[in-house]
């Protein structure tokens, strides 16, 4: 510890998590790198959480437990649980995975040998709801090349579970980014907007579990999606042009980020090919949106 200010901060973004928290918790205070803060962000569970969170903080000094006054959805704790850290690397930890006792020196390892390196991640084992191993998985996101330009588009053909949003990145390269927005999967975009800024590591190491369960956020219908990322009840039905989301957002990203304009040409280039490669989906999703809200209206219409 610098200073009395921890190297690493570990956030742990959580909404009703009494079932795998403390097995999450219990990984993370045990791992081998102990220069770290670990912040427990409630997004106001209704279950135990805030008993079992205030337990670890009673008995730990590095962990703090802060307590949202309203939930303020999945992206939005996200985002809070990183506002709450203080250090110069910083990872989210899920409540229901688990982490091998070394990962966080493995990942400073890198960030402090390879000042190139934005985020450092391992390789992923996919576990039941039981702890269970189901399958390794590879995520192929090992993006070294020094054009930012390949180093997307080799992330945006290759990126299928966002395993590596779970890594170690630098706080100063996050505080460039605009964060994880407020719809659907917007981890893809946000690793998408990071990578611009820097290369990504991956340890050959399987050092990070994930979790799935019947309420894991991979299970949800896309009306629990909906009040997982937007929880205010109301209808979004923008939420359902997810794919025309994602193409604005990464154009947002390329126009805001510091580069020559001979890279973001390029990256321009790249967005218009994956535009007209996904035409018939773009045009199925805004068929499939336009009836949902002729569905919606006529329902408020007969209302009395």
């Amino acid at each position: 510890m610098r200073g009395g200010t921890p190297r690493v901060s570990v956030g742990v973004p959580v909404y009703n998590g009494e079932r795998y928290l403390a097995s999450a918790l219990d990984s993370l205070v045990g791992q081998t790198y102990e220069d770290f803060e670990l912040v427990v962000c409630d997004n106001a569970s209704t279950d135990r959480t805030s008993e079992i969170a205030r337990s670890y903080a009673a008995k730990d000094k590095r962990v703090r437990y802060v307590r949202n006054e309203r939930n303020l959805g999945a992206a939005g704790n996200y985002r809070r649980t990183f506002e709450l850290s203080s250090a110069e690397y910083f990872r989210w930890a899920p409540a229901d995975d688990r982490s091998a006792p070394e990962l966080l020196a493995r990942c400073v390892e890198v960030l402090d040998r390879e000042p190139r390196v934005v985020l450092a991640y391992s390789k992923t084992k996919l576990i039941d709801a039981d702890g269970a191993v189901i399958s390794e998985y590879d995520d192929r996101l090992h993006l070294v090349e020094q054009q930012a330009s390949q180093r997307f588009r080799a992330l945006i053909e290759r990126l299928g579970y966002c395993n590596a949003l779970y890594g170690l990145m630098r706080s100063n390269a996050l505080r460039r980014t605009r964060l994880l927005g407020s719809y659907f999967a917007s981890d893809v975009v946000f690793l998408a907007e990071l990578v611009l800024y820097g290369a990504f590591w991956e340890i050959p190491e399987f050092l990070f579990y994930r979790r799935f369960h019947p309420a894991a956020s991979s299970t949800m219908t896309d009306e629990e999606r909906e009040r997982f990322w937007q929880p205010d009840g109301r209808r979004h039905l923008l939420f359902y042009l997810y794919n025309w989301r994602h193409l604005w957002e990464h154009a947002h990203s390329v126009e805001r980020a510091p580069l020559a304009m001979s890279e973001k040409l390029r990256l321009a280039a790249f967005l218009v090919r994956a535009t007209a490669g996904r035409r018939d989906v773009l045009a199925r999703e805004l068929w499939d949106t336009t009836r949902l809200l002729v569905r919606t209206l006529g329902r408020r219409a007969v209302r009395p």
